[in-house]
């Protein structure tokens, strides 16, 4: 598990991702599935935290909506796959498998 804080204080260039109230600081271009996973914060559902894709994009188990930061662009597999979700295909909608942290972010579950 790596190092959270909720003060919100991190080194320089170095991404922190805020989920739940909680952040964690990750290694610039992680997805955020791999960020929330390692730090056992997934952004699954409880069903849907067994049965998912595993990062292929395929199933849309994975929605978060980017509240705060930058918006990634979504690649053509997310945003058919985004398309026909349950869930709206608002621009600050990404799937977790697919978007690069890159800069600090605050999600929440779509």
């Amino acid at each position: 598990m790596r190092n959270k804080s909720i003060d919100g204080g991190h080194a320089p260039n170095v991404p922190e991702v805020t989920y739940r109230g909680v952040s964690v600081k990750c290694e610039p271009g992680e997805t955020l599935r791999a960020v929330l996973l390692n730090d056992a914060m997934p952004p699954h559902s409880r069903v849907t935290g067994a049965l998912n894709c595993r990062g292929n994009s395929t199933f849309g188990a994975c929605t978060a909506r980017v509240v705060g930061g930058p918006i990634g662009q979504r690649a053509t597999k997310e945003q058919t796959r985004l398309a026909v979700s349950i869930q709206d295909d608002a621009d600050n909608i990404q799937l977790a498998c697919r978007y690069r942290v890159t800069d600090d972010v605050v999600i929440e579950r779509a």
